[in-house]
C-alpha cells in the first residue's frame, strides 16, 4: 500500500512537471509582425480565432504608454495580428483599422519632427512601418494634430490624416468593424 501511494505520488509529481514544463517550454514568437507583439501559441485552449471569420478590427489609440519600447497600442495591433495568423487566419480576412488622436497622436511623427521635439528618434515607426505593410490602415485625427501644433508634412507617411478620431470610429463600425477595448 505504501509503495503504491509512493508511485502514485511520483507520477502525480512527474505529469504535472510535465504539464507545466510544456507551458513554459513554448518560446515567444512574432510570426507575423517581426519583433512586436510576442505572443505564445497554445493550440488546445478555448475560443481559439476561427480561419473561417473575417476579423474586423478597430483600435482606438489614445495614450502615449509604452509596451517594449513602443506605443502599447500599436504593439497591441502586432499580437492581434501575429494570433489571429498563428491560429490560420487568412491574412485578407484580417482587416484592421486605427484611429489614433489624443495624447498618442505625437507617436506617429516623422523621425526629424520627433527628434525636434523629444531630442531621441521615434521608436514607433519600425511598427508602423511594419502594420501598414501587412494592411493595418492607420489614422491620425486631424483634430488632434491641429490642438497639438502638428504640421501634416510632420506626420509619418505610413498614415493617413482623417477629419477625426470620431469619423474614423464611427465610420468603420457602421460598416461591421468590432471596437478593441
Amino acid at each position: 500500500m505504501k509503495r503504491s501511494i509512493q508511485t502514485a505520488s511520483i507520477f502525480i509529481s512527474l505529469f504535472t512537471f510535465l504539464c507545466v514544463s510544456h507551458l513554459q517550454g513554448q518560446e515567444w514568437q512574432t510570426p507575423l509582425i517581426d519583433g512586436y507583439g510576442e505572443i505564445k501559441y497554445f493550440e488546445d485552449t478555448a475560443q481559439q480565432p476561427d480561419p473561417t471569420k473575417e476579423y474586423k478590427l478597430i483600435f482606438d489609440i489614445t495614450s502615449d504608454q509604452l509596451k517594449s519600447g513602443v506605443n502599447k497600442r500599436l504593439w497591441v495591433i502586432a499580437r492581434t495580428m501575429n494570433m489571429l495568423t498563428v491560429a490560420n487566419v487568412p491574412q485578407p480576412n484580417i482587416k484592421i483599422v486605427a484611429a489614433i488622436h489624443g495624447a498618442a497622436t505625437f507617436t506617429v511623427l516623422t523621425d526629424e519632427a520627433y527628434q525636434k521635439k523629444y531630442g531621441s528618434p521615434n521608436p514607433n515607426l519600425e511598427i508602423i512601418e511594419k502594420l501598414k505593410e501587412n494592411g493595418v490602415q492607420l489614422y491620425v485625427c486631424s483634430q488632434a494634430i491641429s490642438a497639438r501644433g502638428i504640421n501634416f508634412e510632420d506626420i509619418n507617411v505610413n498614415v493617413i490624416p482623417a477629419l477625426s478620431a470620431l469619423s474614423v470610429l464611427s465610420n468603420y463600425q457602421m460598416n461591421g468593424y468590432s471596437l478593441m477595448p
